[in-house]
């Protein structure tokens, strides 16, 4: 396929020049390219070594048969070429190759293995090997890379590619190969040659010796190791998570199907990895493969994975609400190189942790509720009135998501000060540009946390996504603009992943934030507001602020409920207060973009001294029903003038209606190669009928992607679909489903299957 003319040059050299490599394609950084040992030295014995790794680096496995060449059995030399009769990968799922890599669980039957730690190959040749005489050396290859030589050594050296005998017998030799601990990741063709004195040979290349290489997070050596073993298996192998959504108040959370050993999977991965045209030494470098991968994963500027849309019409693509996992999304996009229609910003993180975890990368998605999109650089979020505290819809640029969905990913960061490895932030939700391209990260938590906003990359639009200031401004007579409040505490709560272990909630806000209005945070702000393009800001004391306004709003409302509003108004002075209200009610989206009201109300309220009025709003549903979007999401918006001091309210409250849960049951025992059935089970909670329903579903290792039409579901009926699965692999499962209609989506249901071996 064809790029576009800026693509002539390489991603990561288009994206940041001050820190590209070369876009030559040797990788001469990693071996002695060609001949012999040249550039080779002596590996130091005391190489660090992960305790918990198999294999790791040098060390093979105690009570094998390895021995150094010397030490081989004589044969006496041949006086003709070392032809090679089969080369064997020892690459079965079971094998130890794949067992000691942790890659037993892709559904694929080549070999998979992590680098900086060795595997085994078995040779055969015409005739008996002969140490003494006989040369070997194996070559890997990337497509269009120059290749990868691996002479037989005594010693592995600080390169970390290399190749020893572990065990030779007549005419088969079983050989240790090691690569290194920084070698670019991707699909190797793996060849041999032999050179003895009766000439030399190469092995016909056959398509099917190829090996994906992967980073290692288990070898200390590599810039993503994680030194804990129950983050490795949450953070790289675990294929089921949970993304959660809504508002702070109602926190909803949905299955995700990561699905990064599936078939196919791995593939597509790779070709994700491709078209991000990095340089070798970049591809064995995970800051610039997470930042390409921020790209990749949308459409903007390289016609990525997925194309994101946040309008109401999706009938030329899939509306992303329906989506239960990556699978599906990353094998259309292999399939037909376009991207994939539609995507919102969990879907976007969801696709970059199966990204992520498949190519070994530990990752996790993240979610921030009330997160702020600031449009220009000012580390605040801005909200503008008119004269009479009416928003002012076409100035207010700014916005606060909902909730918005990114990734923390883990590695070291070598190209920062020390301290700043770690958890580090990247998103691929297009929102804004860096360095000319939609992407973002990575940018270390530690960064955000503290304001360093100069810390690369891209960690001033996140710290503005969590910590940044609510300011109010009112338009006066003159037409300039007056800022009338500021709200501290408006944005960055309750960030959200899935816990290590378990599918709870755990809350990582301190990981991101210090504690709201503690000396630390409002430190942060203020170090942050040095970089930003306005100074930190202060609120403008021209009148005395003694009613406060607060606003309530029942929690797990259901769709089709009407909904009560209420707002609390407290007098703190020793007079008497009169206060004109304005409520305003409109549907909005996620990301904080409303429509117009749907509904308005005006009240005069008065307050005695001392005390407190409430007023009530309802919102009923035949108000709502026409208006409401997939998100099921409002906002209230309550602006007032106090008469007596000009003291101006403004106050902004998101909330969402829940949707009812999906009941999910297995009919029979889950038992690998043998047939059980689902049945997903739903009621219509609405007076009116549904169309054009279906089911998505799905579950690695159990169901591959599908969906089931169910047509049209009447008022208050209940519809059931059965559907038929083989589970593929043992251990505990998580069975998923979504209902979609053009009326109501955003419902789900999930299962946890455990599957035993047959």
């Amino acid at each position: 396929m064809s790029r576009p003319a800026e693509r002539k040059k390489s991603w990561w050299a288009r994206c940041c020049s001050c820190c590209a490599s070369n876009n030559g394609e040797d990788i001469e950084d990693y071996a002695g390219v060609g001949g012999g040992n040249s550039g080779r030295s002596s590996r130091p014995s005391d190489r660090p070594r992960d305790p918990d790794a198999t294999g790791s680096n040098t060390d093979r496995p105690s009570g094998d048969n390895s021995y150094p060449l010397d030490d081989l059995p004589s044969a006496e030399t041949s006086r003709t070429a070392l032809q090679i009769r089969s080369v064997d990968l020892l690459k079965t799922r079971n094998g130890e190759n794949r067992r000691s890599h942790h890659t037993s669980d892709f559904e694929y039957d080549s070999l998979i293995v992590r680098r900086g730690q060795p595997f085994q190959v078995c040779l055969t040749f015409v005739r008996s090997f002969n140490p003494k005489s006989d040369q070997v050396t194996i070559l890997l290859q990337m497509a269009n890379g120059q290749p990868v030589t691996l002479p037989l050594v005594k010693e592995f050296d600080e390169s970390g590619w290399g190749c020893q005998v572990s065990e030779a017998s007549g005419e088969k030799v079983v050989v240790w190969v090691n690569t290194s601990a920084q070698a670019p990741i991707g699909k190797y063709q793996f060849s041999v040659k032999t050179q003895c004195p009766g000439g030399s040979y190469s092995h016909p290349t056959d398509a099917k010796n190829f090996l994906y290489l992967l980073f290692n997070p288990w070898c200390r050596l590599d810039a993503v190791f994680m030194d804990d073993e129950a983050w490795r298996q949450e953070y790289v192998l675990n294929e089921n998570g949970r993304i959660y959504y809504g508002t702070e108040h109602q926190i909803g959370e949905r299955s995700w199907n990561y699905g990064q050993f599936d078939p196919g999977v791995l593939d597509a991965n790779m070709y994700v990895l491709d078209r991000c045209s990095l340089s070798p030494t970049a591809r064995g470098d995970p800051i610039a493969v997470t930042r390409a991968i921020s790209a990749l994963i949308n459409s903007m500027d390289d016609n990525g994975v997925i194309a994101g849309s946040w309008a109401d019409d999706y009938v030329d693509g899939v509306n992303p609400v329906s989506w239960t996992g990556s699978v599906d999304i990353l094998c259309r996009f292999h399939k037909t190189g376009h991207p994939v229609k539609y995507g919102q910003c969990w879907v976007f993180a969801g696709v970059t942790t199966t990204v992520l975890r498949c190519l070994g990368i530990p990752g996790r998605t993240i979610t921030n509720f009330a997160s702020a999109h600031d449009t220009d650089n000012t580390q605040t979020f801005d909200v503008y009135f008119d004269e009479n505290m009416k928003p002012i819809e076409d100035k207010n640029s700014d916005s606060v998501w909902n909730y918005h969905c990114w990734n923390d990913c883990w590695m070291t960061r070598p190209d920062l000060p020390p301290g700043y490895s770690g958890w580090q932030a990247i998103d691929a939700t297009p929102q804004e540009t860096s360095s000319g391209i939609y992407c973002c990260g990575p940018s270390p938590l530690l960064a955000i946390k503290n304001g360093l906003i100069n810390i690369k990359y891209d960690t001033p639009f996140i710290f503005s996504e969590v910590n940044s200031d609510k300011c109010f401004f009112q338009r006066m007579p003159n037409g300039q603009f007056k800022k009338v409040h500021v709200e501290e505490r408006a944005v960055g709560h309750c960030i959200s992943t899935k816990a290590v272990g378990s599918y709870a909630r755990q809350d990582i806000t301190y990981m991101y934030k210090y504690p709201e209005g503690s000396a630390e945070e409002r430190n942060s702000v203020r170090t942050a507001a040095q970089y930003g393009n306005k100074p930190m800001p202060v609120a403008e004391p021209l009148q005395k602020e003694d009613v406060v306004m607060t606003i309530e709003s029942q929690d797990g409302i259901l769709a089709g409920s009407d909904i009560k509003v209420r707002i609390l108004l407290k007098n703190a002075s020793s007079s008497r207060r009169s206060v004109s209200l304005t409520m305003c009610v409109a549907v909005m989206y996620y990301n904080g973009v409303c429509k117009e009201s749907f509904k308005n109300e005006t009240r005069e309220v008065v307050i005695n001294p001392a005390d407190a009025k409430a007023v009530g709003m309802l919102v009923s549903y035949k108000e709502y029903s026409s208006h409401l979007l997939d998100q099921a999401a409002m906002m209230l918006t309550v602006s007032g003038i106090v008469q007596e001091t000009g003291q101006k309210l403004a106050k902004q409250h998101a909330f969402r209606l829940r949707t009812q849960e999906l009941i999910l049951k297995m009919h029979g025992d889950a038992i690998v190669g043998q047939p059980i059935i689902a049945e997903v089970i739903f009621t219509n909670p609405l007076d009116i009928t549904l169309h054009n329903a279906s089911f998505h579903v799905e579950g690695p290792g159990l169901q591959r992607p599908k969906v089931i039409p169910v047509g049209d579901i009447a008022p208050r009926k209940t519809v059931s679909c059965k559907e038929q699965f083989t589970p593929l692999r043992p251990g505990p499962r998580q069975f998923s489903a979504a209902f979609q209609s053009d009326e109501l989506s955003q419902v789900y249901g999930v299962s946890e299957v455990e599957v035993c071996s047959s």
